[in-house]
């Protein structure tokens, strides 16, 4: 009996390993050079061995070839990297008809919430929710939304100024502050709800904002199936969320939003917008034209989202920025010389949203950390009608059904466009300089039509909490920061070996060259 079982067993590991390795000639049959994948892990091995970061080996995958196109392999899918800035140019934007769709993990009847949201869309489904969406982050919206950032932006330094009462410093890790306001702020400009998690950490809602964007193991087993064995994940009806969790978030936008419906109340916050936009509410004197009738889990989806990219990569943005500026104090004194200026010429009156935008050096140390620690560090296209590319080492059709890749790290750190790019450097995206830099081959959101719908929402968190900071202290090293920043093995989204550990300096009145 024995004998036997060892016979199945072994007969049975070497199907599922003919099967996880059927693909690996994929390129070699094609003529196109690639990373010699691993059984079941492909290129992602030393990702699974908790041997590197995703942006890491990323990035080691981009280095290490030189032609236009190259082969790697997500498990045992074959994918095509992209590593050349007009072929980029081309998928992105001028043949974008070729590309329309993100790659299909999941879909409107597969995936629950994430497979209705925009993200996940395809083709006209897609187009119709991006024209929804779009009125919603318009510069005169997001000048309307600043108002509830600037406010959580407030509360969150109420709670750093108690923590360093009688000038004491803050040491902790700077991460978990910015998740908090993050958090906050999503709950506030995007689900219309008043908290404060710095005095209550245990909110529900931030618990469950937590618990959706921290990945368990069984959800990472879950989307291994989700992209391996497709058919089987749809007939045992496998959900990457508990009902829970989607009912939650369900009944919170369309509780909200009947109410405010029934009661004619009105808040400059996504809710109320996207009411507009489906045509639930009078906005700007005339009924939404918008002839897409939504479903309500559809709507929900576009939420949950927006939590799902705002909750964490947001916060890392942020905790990056700060590492970076307590690093490079010349830079930070900088910065905080063109807030004292802002802070002079306000007079007294609130920050806004036009005089944020207009800062410059706090715009190139934004978008200078968003280069040198990418938050997303690759990002797939799938071809819907094959697409022929050839130049002098490479001559390819990418047939409808296969997937792409953008290696953005790549670009970001590759020295041709960026020289010195392990440099934190802000003087790349000044007025004299910026115009230097090569087309398509900065893409911190994307670009083109499928480029992120909530980067300025995004932009306008980071540089709002940014500012009060540093108008009110100095970013030092604490005995526990760790220079340089090393990234923690095994993670796909980016996160810093032993945390974003930092000292806050309160800055004595005298030298702030402002009243408070």
């Amino acid at each position: 009996m024995l004998i036997e079982f060892i016979i199945l067993l072994g007969l049975a590991l070497f199907i599922f390993y003919k099967w996880s390795t059927s693909t690996f000639d994929f390129f070699e049959k094609i003529g196109i050079p690639y990373d010699k994948p691993f059984p079941l892990f492909g290129s992602q091995k030393d990702i699974v061995l908790r041997k590197s970061s995703m942006y890491d080996n990323v990035n080691r995958l981009y280095k290490q070839f030189n032609t236009s196109i190259f082969g790697i392999f997500d498990q045992r899918n074959p994918i095509y990297a992209i590593r050349d800035p007009e072929l980029v140019k081309r998928i992105m934007v001028k043949d974008f008809d070729h590309f329309i769709n993100h790659r299909e993990v999941f879909n409107e009847n597969f995936g629950g919430l994430f497979g209705k949201s925009l993200f996940f869309m395809r083709n006209n489904k897609w187009k119709n929710m991006r024209h929804t969406l779009s009125p919603v982050f318009t510069g005169s919206k997001m000048r309307q939304m600043f108002i509830l950032i600037n406010e959580v932006a407030k509360e969150s330094m109420d709670f750093l100024k108690e923590k360093s009462e009688n000038h004491q410093e803050i040491d902790f890790d700077i991460k978990n502050y910015f998740t908090k306001f993050t958090n906050d702020t999503i709950a506030s400009a995007v689900f219309g709800l008043k908290i404060n998690s710095f005095k209550d950490e245990c909110n529900e809602f931030y618990l469950m904002g937590k618990r959706v964007t921290t990945p368990t193991i069984l959800q990472s087993i879950k989307f291994y199936l989700y992209l391996n064995l497709k058919s089987l994940s749809e007939f045992l009806k496998i959900q990457i969320f508990s009902k829970a969790d989607t009912d939650y978030f369900s009944r919170l936008v369309l509780d909200t939003m009947k109410y405010r419906e029934n009661n004619n109340i009105s808040r400059p916050d996504m809710v109320h917008m996207l009411m507009e936009a489906r045509g639930s509410l009078v906005g700007n004197g005339e009924e939404s034209k918008n002839s897409v009738q939504w479903t309500d889990e559809e709507i929900v989806a576009q939420f949950f989202l927006f939590l799902f990219a705002g909750f964490e990569i947001t916060a890392t943005m942020m905790a990056f920025a700060a590492s970076e500026l307590m690093q490079n104090p010349d830079m930070q004194e900088k910065l905080r010389q063109e807030i004292f200026e802002v802070k002079r010429n306000l007079n007294g009156e609130p920050l806004t949203y036009e005089v944020l935008q207009s800062m410059k050096y706090m715009d190139m140390v934004v978008s200078e950390t968003l280069r040198r620690w990418t938050p997303t560090p690759i990002t797939f296209r799938h071809c819907n009608k094959d697409f022929t590319y050839k130049d002098d080492d490479v001559h390819v059709t990418i047939k409808a059904g296969e997937t792409i890749a953008i290696p953005i790290v790549g670009f970001h750190q590759d020295e041709q466009y960026f020289p010195n790019p392990e440099k934190f450097d802000p003087e790349r995206f000044s007025d004299e300089n910026k115009g230097n830099i090569r087309p398509f081959t900065y893409l911190p959101f994307g670009i083109g039509p499928r480029s992120c719908l909530g980067s300025r929402f995004a932009l306008l968190e980071g540089k709002a909490i940014l500012f009060y900071i540093l108008s009110e202290f100095r970013i030092e090293h604490s005995p526990r920061s760790r220079v340089p920043i090393v990234l923690e093995f095994a993670a796909f989204n980016l996160v810093a070996k032993g945390g974003n550990w930092m000292k806050l300096v309160p800055l004595e009145s005298a030298s702030r060259g402002v009243q408070p």
